[in-house]
């Protein structure tokens, strides 16, 4: 499959028409909202919890299943955009992430807004590979540069208004106004991409060749995967949900891999793993992928928990990392093209990684002073991640193959999202109690440091035991220490996501060697 369309752009010195750039504007607008819809969502999502009365471990759910259906969406972009050429598929994606966002809105229950939330994932998800194709198939190449840096622009601007504006919604009306926000622009991006875009007859032979076996095997072993890695560390890896998981799961897998290696026309072309270089740069974007949704949804948990603070509060302090994000990127961009892409990879994974460790030493007072530098420091590092990962993995690929392997690309960093944040919520769910039942035996024994973590006045620990406490006591103590405890299971999600940034560091060295051999 190849994300590639049909369709010749116009030729060197041909006019691109007002009616072109009005298409492409419009869908830049529908790819910023599909992107924005990720991070616009992430101050709220404690609020989101209480008015629809979700558990804290479920909140994840709201981000998973947008991700999960991503996956889906975007290899199967290049087909669908064969098959009924941009102008259709956009217009039917736009409308269909429109209708989801209503849907969002109007949600009552956890079962309905996720349902919603899979509809406006796998929309969304094709929205951001088709704006990048229609800058080769719409323009000529003299106007590919200016057209490409347009389309970033909007990308980067998304997730840097993104926290603010759902927090400033979400408090000064509330949080179904996060979704409805799509609903006008979504409207004028469907009609003007239909009345603007060049018409093709749609290629219907295409759609027989798409495989439907493998999409449905991969999607059951994707969901059945996320339901697993969250439902089974609570439940011991054993009852009635989780065994007949433990079988799906991997059967499901298998099919899908089979699947993919035997047909001519696969869903995923898992051959493509056998290239080291691009296997590697993919195993850094899932890498990438777990930290940058994993610290988004960690950073929205810890403020609104542990800190207290409203959507809009914690949107403002949110945004730092995409403020970063977007005054950083020409500076990444000249590195990026200047400097050998592994020693910009390196300092981009490793000042990710700083950002994430120096995270993982929080308390219960820390607010924004304490977490301005480690969300700068991810913020400055995401494009010096991103750029030259994608350049190690895609750079040796002819231009036939190269937009199904950058679709495999993309999609191993919003895997890596997905996993991510179930690792996250396995951390946070079965940690939590260890950690409080410790912290009451170390102020038990009068601890002094151990108070001051939690919180209380140290005037009655000397490290002596404290004797008999009485009940008052323990009732006014009970919810600092659950506070303490739930602190320091976000230290060791936020501990882990880190590791997975030295990881990378011990890949890179392997990953581009080939190249460099045969260009020496």
């Amino acid at each position: 499959m190849t994300g590639a369309q049909t369709v010749q752009p116009p030729r060197g010195r041909e006019t691109v028409s007002f009616r072109t750039w009005a298409g492409f504007l419009a869908m830049c607008i529908g790819m910023f909202m599909a992107i924005l819809d990720i991070q616009i969502v992430a101050s709220s999502l404690t609020n989101i919890g209480g008015a629809l009365h979700l558990p804290s471990d479920d909140l994840s759910w709201i981000q998973t299943a947008y991700l999960i259906a991503e996956i889906i969406a975007i290899p199967l972009t290049g087909w669908l955009t064969r098959m009924l050429s941009l102008r259709i598929l956009f217009f039917a994606a736009t409308l269909g992430f429109t209708l989801a966002s209503l849907g969002c809105a109007a949600s009552t229950s956890e079962s309905l807004l996720l349902a919603a939330r899979i509809v406006q994932g796998f929309c969304g998800g094709m929205l951001i590979p088709a704006v990048f194709t229609s800058v080769f198939v719409m323009f000529p190449q003299r106007q590919q540069l200016l057209t490409t840096t347009i389309a970033g622009s909007f990308a980067m601007i998304a997730p840097t208004i993104g926290p603010a504006l759902g927090g400033y919604m979400t408090q000064m009306s509330s949080w179904h106004w996060i979704f409805l926000i799509n609903v006008p622009p979504g409207i004028a991006v469907s009609a003007t991409v239909f009345a603007c875009l060049p018409s093709r007859r749609p290629d219907w032979k295409a759609f027989r060749q798409i495989d439907y076996g493998s999409i449905l095997a991969a999607a059951l072993f994707l969901g059945s995967l996320e339901l697993l890695l969250k439902e089974g560390p609570g439940r011991n890896w054993h009852g009635p949900l989780v065994t007949p998981l433990l079988v799906v799961c991997p059967l499901a897998a298998a099919v899908a891999v089979g699947l993919c290696l035997g047909r001519p026309h696969p869903f995923v072309n898992l051959r493509r793993f056998r290239d080291r270089d691009f296997s590697l740069g993919c195993l850094l974007s899932f890498v990438l992928g777990t930290g940058l949704y994993g610290s988004t949804y960690l950073m929205a948990l810890f403020l609104g928990f542990i800190r207290h603070h409203s959507p809009l509060e914690i949107g403002l302090i949110m945004a730092v990392t995409g403020a970063a994000q977007l005054l950083t990127a020409p500076g990444a961009a000249f590195a990026e093209t200047r400097v050998n892409a592994r020693w910009v990879a390196v300092v981009g994974f490793a000042l990710f990684g700083a950002g994430l460790f120096a995270n993982g030493f929080t308390t219960a007072r820390t607010d924004f002073d304490g977490l301005f530098w480690p969300q700068l420091l991810r913020g400055i590092s995401l494009l010096l991640c991103l750029l030259p990962a994608t350049r190690l993995a895609l750079d040796r690929w002819p231009a036939d193959d190269l937009a199904e392997a950058s679709a495999m690309f993309n999609l191993m960093r919003n895997l890596g999202g997905a996993i991510g944040l179930a690792l996250i919520d396995t951390i946070l769910e079965r940690r939590t109690a260890g950690h409080a039942a410790d912290l009451v035996a170390r102020l038990t024994a009068g601890d002094r440091e151990t108070a001051r973590f939690v919180g209380l006045p140290l005037f009655r620990f000397h490290n002596v035991p404290l004797g008999p406490i009485d009940p008052m006591t323990r009732m006014i103590v009970k919810p600092l220490v659950e506070r303490a405890a739930l602190t320091q299971s976000f230290n060791e999600a936020w501990l882990a996501l880190a590791l997975g940034f030295l990881l990378a560091l011990c890949i890179l060295p392997f990953i581009g060697r080939k190249t460099a051999l045969r260009a020496a």
